[in-house]
């Protein structure tokens, strides 16, 4: 697995092979073992400090005073790599590219965008969304539609309620929570009142971690506790918000609960997409925070839009270029940042999502497309992954025709594809590089060790040479 991969070539201290699996394979850097540690951990715990340089800057996370952070500083083999932590600067530009659900909710939170209900306290106000707090937070669900009913804007009165409530919610949106070590019983006793029994469990498991860490090894302090989301708890919050937005003739055989909640559930919608005929009430905030094409449809559209007649204030927007079962995958990625893709349904989601700039949920393809390659269809498959920008996809099937290179040179098509690829390098010489080639010829090379192993690439590129001589080519 690249997982394994990627923690073994951090012990090591194989920046090149780190950054083929950050880069190309897209791995996840922050990823924990079953000691709870993490690929940045290892390279510290190693010694490799330009390992550790690389890891920073690609979105490793090691925020001072926090577990993480302490346990890398601790483990740190050299105080040049302690140096390096300690200057560390929270989540780069390129990190925030890596996880786009999680930059979509951090952005939801701290710009407030489409929010319909406003926290005030002691002149401070913080934005954010019902449709959120109610699917995620029984508690929230109940008080806005009992003691908050109608308000849009709610006014707090005791401050140290207001910070607590202020972390509850980060938590139901976002899932990622940073508290203060001093806040944590605070926090625990808000956490049974909103009814967050997950919240609880997590604090109390990071804290108990904490304190076995701190105890064990002197001289650290460690004054923030980080909860990461569980991705499962988050999508299945969110999911609701898909069940809900389905047009009720559709509910059967969607959604995550064997009985539906979603006639009961208020999900406060905004916008209406009507596609073939059917209304899906959904959400501006999630539609425009994760596709720019429909933030420019939504805020662009005719000031005499359309609006339902069971909800005046709810304007409709008519999409001519989807079918309603393909809108409902792109519905469930857009809400809880996954959906069923299958082999039947896979091409024609990748060509929705390309068209309505959805760039995740083209990796999500690619990650099922990957799931289907076979000798008879990894020609294709390389075009696709092309295509439609796929590089972790274009390196799996480079990767498998490597392993397949001395049948696949006996195919014409194959041949003609080293010629349409060296034809789209711009001003190619004779004999410079042909990206395909070179990338066949690095995963036939990789990771030889051993002399079996040795002469059976040899042979390989024996047959790859062969065939570039056949067809004129010299690089």
């Amino acid at each position: 697995m690249d997982a394994n991969d990627l923690f073994s070539s951090c012990r090591k201290g194989d920046v090149a092979r780190v950054r083929y699996l950050v880069e190309q394979r897209d791995v996840e850097l922050n990823v924990r073992d079953n000691w709870d540690s993490t690929p940045l951990y290892y390279a510290c715990l190693c010694g490799h400090e330009e390992l550790v340089q690389y890891l920073l800057a690609s979105g490793a996370k090691c925020e001072a005073n926090t577990f993480d952070g302490e346990r890398c500083l601790y483990g740190a083999l050299s105080d040049s790599i302690r140096r390096l932590l300690k200057d560390y600067k929270r989540i780069t530009a390129k990190t925030m590219q890596r996880d786009y659900y999680e930059q979509f909710l951090q952005t939801l939170l701290e710009q407030g965008s489409y929010s319909d209900v406003t926290f005030m306290v002691h002149g401070e106000m913080f934005q954010t969304h019902r449709c959120v707090l109610s699917a995620r937070s029984e508690y929230f669900a109940h008080m806005l539609e009992t003691k908050w009913k109608g308000k849009a804007v709610i006014a707090l009165k005791h401050p140290l309620v207001a910070a607590l409530l202020r972390v509850c919610v980060w938590c139901c949106v976002a899932g990622r929570l940073d508290i203060d070590v001093s806040y944590v019983e605070d926090c625990k006793r808000l956490a049974r009142q909103c009814k967050m029994g997950e919240l609880i469990e997590e604090l109390e498991l990071k804290c108990k971690q904490v304190q076995e860490f701190v105890s064990n090894k002197p001289g650290t302090c460690v004054k923030v506790l980080t909860l990461d989301p569980h991705e499962w708890q988050l999508q299945d919050g969110m999911s609701l918000l898909a069940d809900s937005a389905l047009p009720a003739e559709l509910r059967v055989g969607y959604g995550q609960l064997p009985f539906d909640l979603t006639d009961s559930f208020p999900s406060y919608p905004d916008i209406c997409f009507r596609v073939e005929g059917y209304d899906f009430l959904c959400h501006k905030a999630f539609f425009c925070g994760r596709s720019d094409y429909f933030k420019a449809l939504v805020e662009d559209h005719f000031s005499e839009v359309e609006t339902l007649q069971s909800l005046p204030g709810v304007p409709v927007i008519t999409l001519h270029d989807v079918s309603h079962e393909l809108f409902t995958r792109i519905l469930y990625y857009i809400y809880s940042d996954n959906t069923q893709l299958s082999h039947d349904n896979v091409y024609e989601v990748l060509c929705v999502a390309d068209m309505y700039l959805l760039p995740g949920l083209k990796r999500l393809c690619g990650r099922t497309l990957a799931a289907l390659l076979r000798d008879d269809n990894v020609l294709h498959m390389w075009k696709t992954a092309k295509l439609f920008s796929l590089a972790r996809l274009e390196d799996q099937c480079t990767e498998y025709m490597a392993k397949i290179i001395e049948r696949l040179v006996e195919r014409g098509e194959f041949a003609e594809l080293i010629r349409e690829d060296a034809g789209n390098v711009t001003a190619r010489q004779e004999t410079d590089s042909i990206p395909l080639v070179d990338e066949i010829r690095y995963h036939i090379s990789s990771n030889v060790q051993t002399y079996s192993a040795i002469e059976e690439a040899n042979q390989k590129l024996h047959a790859l040479e062969h065939l570039l001589s056949c067809i004129g080519l010299d690089c």
